[in-house]
C-alpha cells in the first residue's frame, strides 16, 4: 500500500440501477462495498424510496432492513442481511428558518451539498468533519466530528429528527419538546428507526483562515497542549509517530471584524509551512482546502480536503478512539510508546479536540474529549492485530471507539463505557420493538449476543 492513497473519497453513493422506488434491486453478482472497498454488504436487495410515505410502506413490508448513506463506515454498522434502504432521493432542503435559525433537509443529502446553499443565503453551520461527502444524517448517527474545544460534534447541531419507527410509523423527536428522549435518538446509531428528515441549527457566515506549522516538538506539545489545540477555531495535528516531532499542526481561525492577524512563525518551536501542504507532506496538496492564512468561507476552509474535489475511491482502513481531555498527553504519550508497531501499518495519524455533548451513545457523553485517529493501510490481516494493542494502551483512559471506524474491543467493556445504555434499549425496544433495525453490528457491540 502506497500512501499516495490516503484518504481519498468518493461522491459515488450507491451503485446499481435505479428502479422503481418500492421495487428490490437484486445484485446478480453485483458487489456493493463502502468507499474505501473494505466492506462488502450482504444485503442483495437495496431500495430506493423518493418519498417519506414510500419509506414507510417499505418498513412496513419488511421484517429486516437497514438505512444505507453514503457508506464512508468502515464497518457493518448500516449492514443488513435482508435489505437496506438508500434515502439518496430524499435530498432537498425542505425549510430554512430565519426566525428559528434552522435548516431542515431530507436524509440524503450531504454536507457538500447543504454547506454552500447555507453559504449562498448567509448562513454557516458550526463546523465539518474532514471530509464534505459525508451524509449529513448519517454522520449525525454515528457522532462524526470536525474539531474545536468548543465546538461540539456534528450531532450537537440537530435541534429536531423526523423517524420512521419499526412500524411504519412518523414520529418527531425536538431538543425543545422531548428532552431524554431526543437526547438519546440523535446519536441512535441505526437503532430506532430509518430518519428521514433532520433540522440543525445555523448560525450566519463566517470566514475562516487556514495556517500550517511543521515539525511542532513533542515536548511542546506535552508542556503546552491545552494551548495548542485552543490555539485556533479547529485545530488538528498530524503524526506518523517516526520522529520526536509532530509533522503537522494544522489551525484554523475564524475571522473577525475583517482582521487576518497572522499567527508568530515560530509556533511552540513549529515553522510556518511556505506552501499548501498534503496530511501526507509528499502527496500534492490539489485536493486540500487552501491555507497560507488566505481567508475564505467557512465550508471552504474547515474540512480538510475539497468539497468539489472527486477523486478516486480510497484503499485505506480506519481507526479511531475518544479519550477524556484531562487524559490527553498521556494518550499521546501511550501511542507514541508503541510507534514502532504503529508505523508500519500506518498512513497517518490525526489528532483533534470535541466538546462535551449530552447524547447518550456519544463518544463525547459528559466528557470534553480527544480523539487519536489512525488512517492504516488496507492491510486488514496485519491491522486486526495492530488495533487490540492500540486498545490496550488506550484503555487505562476508558477509551471509546467511533462507532462507524474500526475497532476490537470486546462488547463488554465497550458497554461499560456508556451509562445510558440501559435507557438507549429501552428506547429502542419502545421504537422498534420487533427489532426490524437489529443487524450484527447492533447484537454484537450494543446488545452484548
Amino acid at each position: 500500500m502506497n500512501k499516495r492513497t490516503f484518504l481519498k473519497t468518493s461522491s459515488v453513493l450507491v451503485t446499481g440501477t435505479l428502479l422503481s422506488p418500492l421495487v428490490s434491486c437484486k445484485h446478480h453478482g453485483a458487489v456493493r462495498r463502502n468507499w474505501a472497498g473494505n466492506f462488502e454488504y450482504h444485503a442483495d436487495q437495496l431500495h430506493q424510496p423518493e418519498t417519506v410515505e414510500q419509506v414507510q410502506q417499505l418498513v412496513k413490508n419488511l421484517n429486516q432492513l437497514k438505512a444505507l448513506g453514503t457508506r464512508h463506515s468502515f464497518n457493518g454498522i448500516a449492514d443488513s442481511m435482508a435489505n437496506q434502504i438508500s434515502l439518496r432521493n430524499l435530498d432537498q432542503v425542505i425549510a430554512l428558518d430565519q426566525k428559528s435559525n434552522t435548516v431542515t433537509i431530507g436524509a440524503g443529502m450531504t454536507y457538500g451539498t447543504l454547506s454552500p446553499y447555507l453559504y449562498e443565503k448567509g448562513y454557516a453551520l458550526h463546523n465539518l468533519a474532514s471530509l464534505p461527502h459525508i451524509s449529513v444524517v448519517g454522520a449525525c448517527s454515528t457522532a462524526t466530528h470536525g474539531s474545536g474545544v468548543k465546538n461540539g460534534n456534528l450531532s450537537t447541531a440537530v435541534s429536531a429528527l423526523e423517524i420512521v419507527t419499526g412500524d411504519g410509523e412518523v414520529i418527531v423527536l425536538s431538543r425543545e419538546k422531548d428532552g431524554e428522549q431526543f437526547l438519546g435518538a440523535v446519536v441512535g446509531l441505526g437503532g430506532l428507526g430509518v430518519v428521514t428528515k433532520i433540522t440543525l441549527d445555523i448560525q450566519s457566515t463566517f470566514d475562516v483562515r487556514q495556517d500550517v506549522f511543521l515539525n511542532l516538538p513533542m515536548q511542546q506539545l506535552k508542556d503546552h497542549f491545552d494551548e495548542i489545540m485552543s490555539s485556533g477555531y479547529s485545530v488538528s495535528l498530524f503524526t506518523d509517530w517516526t520522529s520526536q516531532n509532530v509533522n503537522q499542526v494544522w489551525v484554523k481561525r475564524r475571522i473577525t471584524d475583517g482582521s487576518t492577524n497572522a499567527l508568530p512563525s515560530g509556533f511552540f518551536g513549529a515553522v510556518a509551512a511556505t506552501k499548501d501542504v498534503h496530511p501526507i507532506i509528499e502527496i500534492s496538496s490539489e485536493n486540500c482546502t487552501e491555507q497560507m492564512g488566505i481567508p475564505g468561507p467557512w465550508h471552504e476552509r474547515l474540512p480538510h480536503f475539497k468539497m468539489n474535489f472527486t477523486p478516486s475511491s480510497g484503499k485505506e482502513l480506519q481507526a479511531e478512539y475518544f479519550v477524556h481531555r484531562q487524559h490527553a498527553v498521556e494518550a499521546i504519550l501511550a501511542i507514541d510508546r508503541i510507534h514502532d508497531q504503529v508505523s508500519p501499518l500506518l498512513q497517518i495519524s490525526e489528532v483533534r479536540t470535541i466538546d462535551a455533548d449530552r447524547f447518550w451513545m456519544s463518544p463525547c457523553y459528559d466528557q470534553p474529549s480527544v480523539t487519536i485517529h489512525f488512517t492504516l493501510k488496507q492491510d486488514w490481516p496485519n491491522v486486526q492485530k495492530l488495533l487490540p494493542v492500540i486498545e490496550r494502551e488506550l484503555a487505562p483512559f476508558n477509551a471509546r471507539p467511533h462507532w462507524a471506524k474500526l475497532f476490537t474491543m470486546a462488547p463488554s467493556p465497550l458497554q461499560s463505557l456508556y451509562k445510558k445504555l440501559p435507557d438507549f434499549l429501552k428506547l429502542v425496544k419502545r421504537y422498534d420493538p420487533k427489532g426490524k433495525f437489529r443487524n450484527e453490528f447492533l447484537d454484537k457491540n450494543v446488545y452484548g449476543w
